[in-house]
């Protein structure tokens, strides 16, 4: 069992995302704002 937790792997792998989830990332995004008031942060989206 130990050496299972201690293998690293060398290589890390390619991930492929959907171009719907980076349509959705993008959009998000875009419609997020940050309001800085004082020592505070309050976020809006705009949709």
């Amino acid at each position: 069992m130990a050496k299972i937790y201690s293998k690293r792997k060398l290589a890390s792998q390619n991930l492929l995302p959907k171009k719907e989830t980076i349509r959705f990332l993008l959009g998000y995004s875009r419609a997020l704002s940050i309001i800085k008031i004082g020592n505070m942060n309050f976020e809006s989206i705009a949709n």
